[in-house]
């Protein structure tokens, strides 16, 4: 997508945001939002918060150029210009949804902060989609576990919904989960963000033995009976 194209809706969007943010946030009760899409589903096992970006519509899903300023459960950061294209998209990777990123000045960042056991390892996953093309390459997408960056990215060329995983061990009660994102001339689409706790090896092995046990008791039980 060519710089003017692009400006054009960031620009769009970013006077959208500012017009309608009074109605959006009165109208938009994040209580209520969870009954959105009735076939959402919240993982127990996902410390991530609306990782799908599903709890926020669309303000208008025959304008998906129309920005809803709300991502539910995050915290938006950066210069108000490039944090107004991170909006709710209706290109996702699975679901309804997922998370436009189309900052085109600088770095901005999404967070959450998570519930967390130290020394307790986890897995992050989720993923990334671009659709720049070669000619037109000047993006980069950052992650962050705790503050340190685990991954930075520059020119990500045109790719499909492409996962991504990462394994961190926690310090802490609680971990700032953090995404930067600037993309000059087209978009990057981020979705299903989870961060699930990884069991220890004897825990899965210890799992493993009880069941085996279990299913020995049950065939020494049925030929007693």
């Amino acid at each position: 997508m060519k710089l003017t194209k692009k400006l054009s809706i960031i620009v769009f969007s970013f006077t959208t945001s500012l017009a309608s943010t009074a109605v959006i946030t009165t109208s938009y009760i994040p209580v209520a939002q969870a009954e959105y899409d009735p076939n959402y589903v919240v993982d127990p096992t996902n410390l991530v918060f609306n990782g799908g970006f599903e709890l926020d519509p669309l303000v208008d899903p025959h304008n998906p150029d129309t920005t809803n300023p709300n991502v539910t459960g995050w915290t938006k950061f950066g210069d108000p210009m490039d944090t107004s294209g991170m909006r709710i998209s209706n290109f996702p990777q699975s679901g309804n949804q997922g998370l436009s990123l189309g900052g085109f000045i600088d770095l901005s960042y999404i967070s959450q902060t998570l519930s967390t056991q130290p020394g307790q390892k986890y897995e992050l996953s989720y993923y990334l989609a671009s659709t720049d093309e070669p000619s037109d390459l000047n993006n980069q997408f950052q992650t962050f576990i705790g503050g340190k960056n685990i991954f930075d990215q520059k020119n990500i060329s045109f790719q499909p919904y492409t996962p991504y995983k990462f394994n961190f061990t926690a310090d802490t009660l609680s971990t700032e989960l953090k995404f930067g994102s600037v993309d000059r001339h087209s978009f990057l689409y981020l979705d299903n963000v989870s961060v699930k706790s990884v069991p220890e090896p004897s825990t899965i092995g210890g799992i493993i033995v009880t069941a085996g046990l279990l299913g020995i008791w049950l065939k020494k039980k049925k030929a007693i009976s």
